[in-house]
């Protein structure tokens, strides 16, 4: 059996300035540890033999019809501008139109060095590629847009990190890789041509409904204002919204020193780089709009008259705020059994949010615990919880579905961090048994798994992952 990628590329058709053509580079001793057969079959692609998936997926050997190469991006990383970064430790083998319509990349991350390493290996460790791959998947699971992971292949080489560690290559799927960055690196060069011809192609890939520039900035405004009230209905944190990590399609992309909330509090900071906070679970929102104001800063450079584009895209932008709220309580409203909007959800909902955070109660399970009556189990002080619910259950009696409005809108299923950091280190030893075991019970998070209730419970203490790490 031959592996057959149904190749159909367009942004190699773009100019050479938005670009580097870049082949993977081959690694020592490839083995498939993982391929996703379900995207596979979504992508149509033909699986080949093992070995065969594992040279390609690898970048041992380059598919039929695939045109590899590096895409040029810059972008503010913590609020500051890098005017050059680009796809340095991966190459974007080309795209394929699905059996559903949409058009995909397939890119390899982890490949090698391009022109935009930036004096780094272009190498991935184990760690990072099965936690993307793991995360990812639970993600799309749980209904959140996002990339996915088609395959994970180790290298059979070391790759140097804290230690020597093993190396190892994701084969990733997203909509596209246009991100905020993309736009920036030509409109901070004066590139207007290139600037104008990716906005076209940006459109009539993304957006064909969008009317030019501005009607692209909207289009990105609400597609990633539902995206972020998404994270938030289910305790993910980012970890680094840099720009060049801001997705235009609305997906989430680039999974590094990501995390799922434990305990509740707004202030929760996973990542080991983000020594301020600037990316903490309750910013999240801020930040979407402060990115999205930097691409519209890049797509107005296009018009002669900026001021009247200015004032259109401040408009845009300033409606940003109002739209992630109403998606976030619509989504918050659902994870206490609501629909009907009445006058003091809002408030409600705050109330136990905070009271979470004051009784240290586990996100995930308090929420999916509210269609039974162990959520007051999850309060430090149960009372705590005894006194906001008496005004919820007033409020739940005027409601028609409300157990099935929660547990649709609740998983029971997170990839808890200190079960991925479990997994990792099985996985370093050569055990890949708790990898696929979770690939199998996240990929149904909002199904009650009885064999599988240890993995909704939250980390010992002696577990409790306090910062993780990008893995670059």
């Amino acid at each position: 059996m031959t592996l057959m990628i149904p190749f159909d590329n367009s942004y190699v058709r773009l100019p050479d300035t938005f670009f580097a053509r870049q082949g993977p580079v081959p690694v020592r001793a490839p083995k498939l540890v993982a391929f996703n057969s379900d995207l596979a079959r979504l992508l149509r692609i033909a699986p080949g033999d093992v070995e065969e998936m594992a040279q390609a997926f690898a970048g041992n050997t380059v598919p039929e019809g695939a045109e590899p190469l590096a895409q040029l991006y810059s972008g503010h990383q913590f609020g500051t501008y890098n005017p050059q970064l680009g796809d340095g430790r991966a190459v974007l083998l080309g795209e394929t139109v699905g059996v559903d319509g949409i058009r995909r990349d397939i890119q390899l991350k982890g490949s090698g060095q391009t022109p935009f390493s930036r004096q780094g290996d272009g190498r991935a460790w184990l760690g990072p590629v099965l936690r993307e791959y793991v995360v990812s998947e639970a993600m799309h699971a749980l209904g959140v847009p996002t990339t996915r992971a088609l395959a994970a292949v180790e290298t059979g080489e070391i790759v140097l990190r804290e230690g020597p560690m093993p190396g190892a290559v994701l084969t990733r799927v997203a909509q596209s890789h246009l991100r905020v960055g993309t736009f920036q690196v030509f409109a901070a060069r004066g590139q207007l041509e290139s600037l104008q011809r990716l906005t076209e192609y940006a459109i009539q890939r993304h957006y064909p409904e969008a009317d030019g520039a501005m009607g692209l900035l909207r289009a990105v405004r609400d597609a990633q204002a539902g995206l972020i009230a998404r994270w938030m209905s289910v305790g993910f944190i980012h970890g680094v919204m840099n720009t060049d990590n801001s997705s235009i399609a609305g997906e989430t992309i680039d999974y590094g020193p990501c995390a799922f909330m434990d305990s509740y509090h707004p202030n929760t900071v996973y990542s080991s780089i983000d020594r301020m906070g600037r990316y903490a679970y309750s910013n999240q929102p801020e930040i979407a709009v402060w990115n999205l104001a930097q691409l519209a800063t890049a797509l107005i450079q296009q018009f002669e008259d900026k001021d009247a584009a200015v004032e259109e895209a401040t408009e845009i932008v300033h409606a940003m705020p109002a739209l992630m709220q109403a998606h976030w309580l619509e989504r918050f409203r659902a994870k206490i059994g609501l629909v009907r909007a009445e006058e003091g959800d809002l408030e409600m909902i705050s109330d136990l949010l905070t009271r979470m955070a004051q009784n240290q109660a586990d996100f995930t399970n308090t929420f999916r615990a509210l269609g039974s009556d162990r959520a007051r189990d999850q309060f430090a002080d149960p009372a705590a919880f005894d006194e906001w619910a008496k005004g919820w259950q007033e409020r739940l009696a005027r409601e028609d579905a409300p157990l099935d409005v929660m547990d649709a809108a609740n998983p029971a299923f997170i990839p808890r961090n200190h079960r991925v950091e479990q997994m990792i280190q099985a996985a370093v030893q050569g055990d890949y048994a708790p990898f696929n075991r979770l690939n199998e019970v996240l990929s149904r998070p909002y199904e009650d798994q009885p064999d599988s209730a240890d993995l909704m419970r939250p980390p010992a203490k002696n577990e409790v992952v306090h910062a993780t790490f990008c893995g670059t």
